[in-house]
């Protein structure tokens, strides 16, 4: 029997925000030192009330535009009551009965996955474990921090669609800035079941919590699919519904309790938190401050003459992107600033091990303009583009004390061709025997020698007149 795979996925993404959800305290910024960014409401002191952060709401709002959602306009936070340590108040504050954003989808090649829903909440702290003392401790800095959860439907058939759903929302939530989506700001819960290919009933669910690296996610859908058709015709174990972890050691899932129901939350309205009316001025407001996606983004470079797969990358991190746009309105060609950003550019960071794209545009644009305007070589342009990543260096004073001017005395030129000749008489004699290789030979021999600066028309020519 075949069987096919049915996936859900609730997303949790941190905002962008410079504060938590409902204190004053610092935002996404994570502070080094545990404990640092707590206060008495976010740590939840008797006495203490919650004030909502509009940012965070109209971030959410944003999300939803973005994901195609129906924008509830009017919406409220609810209390989830559950223990665990790093809750403090022994409740989560979430949205259960009016979630701000609902009915939404995104489309992924020729499939459209739906989105049952987008909700505010507040993130809880974090534990951390010391084993040579057989003790956790609590950093509560990240409690409060403001979330946003992104539930789809059961729409997923192959880990492949998942790791490109999460891609899409990755880039989107980037551009938009709604996410910086890194360093464990994105995290995803994966809800798997599988059935007989062609049936409509759903299977016994297990949900795999906390992932956020794509490789492992798709791991451990993998590994589920395998268990759970064995459970299905080898009767290896009886199939229940409940919540695992992926062990990245081992590389398989372990079972960590038994799946949760809505009513063992026991959700109920936060009476210390006021209804949030979104009227129509607001959301025009929010929806006219909304940037171009990706997808639009993609389009837009298309027209300026970038191949797709090029603008696809150019438009896939929000980096990438706003470096070629500011290049370009410098008065770039577009076509020479994406082959410097994809070429040039991506090959020092990964020289370098870095993972994001952060020198100064218009010193890039300096560089395209000085090798475009033949006053260094491309070369040259590639050395003081490395030094630019490695030192932060001023472009035109790199330039002037490496002597990496490309207009050269055309006699000194000549002369160190004669000397290059004289110095290599079996290049020479193959170039002369019909080895045409031998000429670039003798050309990178030049340019060495010249230190990269130099026309390279000027040089091809002196060498065929010389040895002609």
């Amino acid at each position: 029997m075949k069987y096919e795979l049915v996936i859900g996925l609730e997303t949790h993404v941190e905002l962008s925000t410079d504060s938590k959800l409902f204190c004053s305290c610092g935002g996404h910024s994570s502070p080094k030192e545990p404990n640092d960014c707590v206060c008495p409401a976010c740590s939840g002191m008797p006495g203490m009330l919650p004030v909502t952060n509009k940012h965070a709401i109209e971030l959410a709002v944003k999300a939803g535009f973005m994901l195609n959602c129906k924008i509830n306009q009017y919406t409220t936070f609810d209390k989830k009551s559950y223990y665990y340590p790093d809750l403090p108040c022994a409740y989560q504050i979430t949205q259960w009965f009016h979630p701000i954003c609902v009915d939404g989808c995104v489309e992924i090649g020729e499939r459209k996955i739906g989105i049952k829903q987008i909700h505010v909440e507040e993130d809880a702290g974090k534990l951390v474990h010391d084993e040579a003392t057989n003790t956790s401790f609590v950093d509560y800095n990240r409690t409060s921090v403001p979330l946003i959860e992104i539930v789809s439907r059961p729409d997923f058939r192959s880990s492949e669609e998942v790791i490109a759903y999460l891609k899409k929302l990755k880039s989107s939530l980037q551009f938009a800035g709604i996410s910086e989506c890194e360093e464990g700001a994105m995290r995803c819960d994966v809800n798997i079941s599988v059935r007989p290919e062609g049936s409509n009933e759903l299977g016994v669910r297990s949900e795999i919590k906390n992932m956020s690296s794509l490789s492992e996610i798709k791991d451990a859908i993998e590994f589920e699919k395998v268990r759970h058709i064995d459970a299905i015709e080898r009767h290896t174990e009886m199939l229940v519904q409940e919540t695992r972890r992926w062990d990245d050691v081992k590389r398989r899932t372990f079972p960590m309790r038994n799946k949760e129901t809505a009513a063992d939350y026991r959700y109920f309205p936060d009476p210390n938190l006021m209804p949030i009316v979104i009227d129509d001025e607001w959301l025009a407001e929010i929806r006219a401050s909304m940037p171009a996606t990706a997808d639009e983004k993609t389009s837009l470079y298309e027209e300026m003459g970038i191949a797709t797969k090029e603008a696809s990358v150019l438009s896939s991190d929000r980096k990438l992107s706003d470096m070629f746009d500011t290049v370009v309105a410098m008065g770039r060609s577009p076509k020479v600033v994406a082959s410097w950003i994809l070429t040039e550019c991506m090959g020092q960071m990964k020289r370098l091990e870095l993972a994001s794209l952060d020198i100064d545009a218009a010193k890039l644009g300096r560089i395209i303009e000085l090798v475009e305007s033949g006053e260094i070589t491309r070369a040259a342009g590639k050395k003081v583009l490395s030094a630019v990543f490695e030192n932060d260096v001023d472009v035109d004073k790199y330039c002037e004390e490496n002597k990496l001017n490309a207009k050269v005395d055309e006699g000194f030129i000549l002369e160190t061709v004669r000397k290059v000749i004289a110095e290599n008489e079996k290049v020479v004699a193959d170039y002369k025997g019909g080895k045409v290789k031998a000429l670039q030979a003798l050309f990178g021999s030049v340019m060495k020698e010249l230190r990269g600066t130099g026309s390279p028309d000027v040089i091809r020519a002196m060498l065929e007149k010389e040895l002609n």
